[in-house]
């Protein structure tokens, strides 16, 4: 479904991608893993053709409109309801507006319809960017982070979203730098770091194959084992 061949990315005189090299199957959840400044935003915003690479190629095998983006910036509109929000984008993609209720009862913030965004908290914004980017039924979601600086019981909320969402056929590359999440939702990871790819597979195979000890596997200790870098 996504297929990433030798991308190179550079800023200036800063290298920020270099050789990168994964595939997500379809109907996968795929977690890209790494610390803040690793390179996943600029991965995830080069596979959403918001930026172009400087050399390889990111196919992405479905159409625009078949895509999902939930970003770090959620570009909400703060003066208007949640189901404001929704008709909006209903309207641009050319769905019914029953879709925006649809969509916020799966998320949770039915009740909140026609609150004004900005009195969400942040965990509720975050569930409504969501709503909105399930709005169309995408066959591919993109995630970055999130449930960054989220509490735990909302942030596992999301998950169950997000994993409801891959039963009913969807494919969902997210990135995160958390690695209990990427064990728990992930069929398959790879580890960024410093704009490589410096192992990848399914996230508890890559412990075992680390794990000389055979304790309880560990994502993190894995990638400090090979980074030196602790998330």
């Amino acid at each position: 479904m996504i297929k990433v061949k030798q991308i190179e990315k550079s800023f200036g005189s800063q290298k920020v991608l270099s050789g990168v090299n994964f595939e997500v199957k379809d109907k996968e959840i795929f977690g890209l893993l790494g610390p803040s400044g690793a390179g996943k935003t600029t991965l995830i915003n080069i596979l959403t053709n918001q930026i172009s690479p400087d050399a390889g190629s990111a196919d992405v095998l479905v159409t625009a409109f078949e895509t999902g983006l939930m970003l770090d910036e959620d570009g909400l509109y703060m003066r208007l309801s949640c189901l404001e929000n929704l008709n909006l984008f209903a309207r641009i993609y050319g769905i019914n507006l029953s879709k925006s209720m649809e969509a916020l009862k799966n998320v949770g913030l039915e009740s909140s319809a026609k609150k004004a965004v900005s009195s969400l908290s942040k965990g509720m914004r975050q569930r409504l960017a969501l709503a909105r980017a399930i709005l169309h039924a995408p066959k591919v979601l993109f995630l970055d982070e999130p449930t960054s600086g989220l509490d735990p019981r909302t942030a596992q909320g999301i998950h169950e979203l997000i994993e409801g969402l891959r039963d009913k056929g969807a494919t969902i590359f997210l990135t995160t730098h958390n690695m209990d999440e990427a064990v728990k939702l992930c069929d398959k990871v790879a580890l960024l770091h410093k704009g490589q790819i410096v192992e990848s597979g399914e996230p508890l195979e890559i412990c075992e194959r680390h794990n000389s000890m055979r304790t309880v596997p560990d994502l993190g200790a894995v990638f400090i084992k090979m980074t030196g870098v602790d998330l």
